[in-house]
């Protein structure tokens, strides 16, 4: 009741209309209030008042100590997502887009034009509009950011008043020392929540406004980056230094930097999904390279390091695929892990990054798939990494008296996830897997074990064999004394050689072996008759198909009745 009397007081005080009375008001309001985030409903009617007369006082003629105290209370009261009328409208949008520094590419109707015109005469509309203070600007962007994070029409209303392209506009100023890390940043995470919330921004960031090559800038300048050849980046000042050699990235800098390729991940959405002409081609392929820089260099501390390179991930899966090439781009250098006569640093480090989360074990489907993805489309067409990563994920086989999925290598931890609850993660395992295998069915089954790849192999029609449509190059043999000498021994089943079993039909008359099988084709019938299972069989062309009640027919006359078995086409095992 103390607090409802309190703001009862703060609105009569405002209502006076002295601005110094306000000032005092305000300043009280917003100190016993700036790291309250949870509001009473009971005090609903009075925040929309008290919101209602700051507006108003913006649209004064204020001194900046005023304006400031009126924007921090606009930016407590827009926390409070079932008060947030007052601050919807266009006007009030428009008034705080002002403030932000944002409006100058507003596209307004003409009689909103006269509007403006209206309110700003002899009010400080024109002043509010030319405000260098940057505490004012950061304050009016974090209260529209808050307003877009809450409420659908504020965001619809953003849209209309092309607040993204005032925004862009400051965003062109990278390189301009004059605006200070809050503005930058708040500048992003406005563009953030357009791109993240509204569709129709995204587009017109990506198109009109080309934000790749913008938001690129950015981050180069962000980051600090001078570029030594082309599509070779190093940070100014520290030439010839490998990136994972410089100093850690200050926290400031790696914010901006997640802030911004956030966005690029937003209006890089679909680019997998359409064609790139030449001039986008070489966007992304500066972007990527860029990307490469990120990836290899480090933020302040571990955690944040982590966040870095999950963005930057994240980002190089949404490139077009034939612009991936700039990851092994960098010259071999002193202390480079070179394959092939290519420098796989970036490589490898993709790669250790997608192990820590397999490891991890925590929301694999949001942590892991990313890189996975990655690194198998990179495997997919670019044959030096592939290799590599073949040597690395499925060296040549020696150990054959393990299953593929026991161990702690990386691969024994590949093939356990091949058989993971969650779809997306196993389907992502094994295919990276496959990709290593250059798509051959027979190498796949010698690394994971026919029972582990049958999902795969059932999905592609592969069960009978054979080796997918993927082109790739070949390879020298990869088979070790070990597996060679195994090799007739090794159940294909479980890909491990086990002790013999004893044959359960020995010395059981052909009459009892037709018995026990029609005991089991009886029990197969029962079992699809109460839908307790589907049996299936493999169909000629290498898919599972059900065994329909015709087919059960068949086996009861005919008990000896054997589908044709698939051919044990075991290619080359290069």
């Amino acid at each position: 009741m103390a607090m409802k009397m309190d703001l009862n007081g703060i609105i009569e005080q405002i209502e006076t209309g002295e601005q110094d009375t306000a000032l005092t008001a305000l300043q009280s309001y917003n100190k016993e209030m700036n790291q309250c985030f949870t509001f009473s409903e009971g005090e609903g009617q009075d925040r929309e008042r008290l919101g209602e007369l700051v507006l108003a006082l913006l649209n004064r003629e204020l001194q900046p100590s005023c304006q400031l105290a009126c924007l921090e209370t606009v930016r407590i009261l827009s926390r409070d997502k079932h008060c947030l009328g007052p601050f919807i409208s266009r006007s009030a949008m428009s008034t705080l887009a002002r403030y932000a520094g944002i409006a100058a590419a507003i596209n307004t109707t003409p009689d909103h034009n006269q509007q403006m015109e209206d309110q700003g005469e002899g009010d400080g509309g024109e002043e509010a509009a030319e405000n260098p203070d940057q505490e004012v600007i950061v304050e009016a962007l974090k209260s529209i950011c808050n307003i877009l994070l809450h409420n659908e029409t504020g965001q619809v209303v953003a849209a209309d008043l092309q607040l993204i392209k005032g925004v862009a506009e400051r965003l062109k100023q990278c390189y301009d020392p004059t605006w200070n890390h809050e503005v930058r940043f708040f500048d992003l995470r406005l563009t953030f929540l357009l791109t993240a919330l509204r569709v129709d921004v995204r587009a017109q960031l990506a198109q009109e406004l080309h934000g790749v090559s913008l938001l690129g800038n950015q981050l180069d300048a962000t980051l600090g980056l001078c570029w030594p050849d082309t599509l070779e980046t190093a940070r100014a000042g520290s030439e010839g230094v490998p990136p994972e050699e410089l100093p850690p990235l200050s926290r400031q800098e790696t914010e901006r930097a997640m802030e911004i390729l956030k966005i690029l991940f937003n209006v890089t959405f679909d680019t997998t999904r359409r064609k790139v002409d030449e001039e986008e081609a070489a966007e992304y392929r500066h972007l990527g390279a860029i990307l490469r820089h990120c990836l290899m260099s480090c933020a302040d501390g571990d955690e944040r390091t982590e966040e870095f390179h999950s963005h930057t991930v994240n980002l190089l899966g949404n490139l077009p695929l034939t612009c991936l090439d700039v990851l092994l781009m960098p010259k071999v250098q002193q202390g480079s892990i070179e394959y092939m006569g290519v420098n796989m640093d970036t490589v490898n480090m993709l790669m250790e990054f997608m192990e820590k989360k397999l490891d991890r074990g925590h929301k694999l489907k949001e942590t892991l798939l990313p890189s996975l993805n990655l690194l198998t489309e990179s495997a997919r067409i670019h044959r030096e990494t592939r290799k590599f990563l073949r040597s690395k994920v499925l060296p040549p086989l020696r150990d054959v008296k393990n299953k593929p999925e026991v161990g702690n290598a990386l691969r024994n931890k590949l093939v356990r996830l091949m058989t993971h609850i969650d779809t997306d993660v196993k389907d992502c395992a094994a295919e990276f897997l496959f990709v290593l295998c250059k798509e051959s069915v027979s190498r796949f089954i010698k690394y994971t074990g026919y029972g582990n790849a049958a999902g795969l192999l059932a999905a592609r029609g592969l069960l009978r064999g054979g080796r997918d449509s993927g082109v790739y190059s070949e390879d020298e043999d990869s088979e070790t004394e070990e597996y060679r000498e195994a090799r007739s021994q090794i159940n294909p089943i479980t890909g491990v050689v086990e002790e013999e079993q004893p044959n359960p039909m020995e010395g059981m008359t052909e009459e009892q072996k037709e018995i026990e099988a029609m005991k089991l084709v009886q029990m197969f019938d029962k079992l699809s008759r109460t839908n307790l299972i589907q049996p299936m069989q493999l169909g000629m062309d290498g898919r599972m198909r059900e065994i329909t009640a015709d087919d059960l027919q068949k086996l009861t006359h005919n008990p000896l009745f054997r589908p044709e078995e698939p051919r044990n086409s075991d290619e080359d095992e290069a």
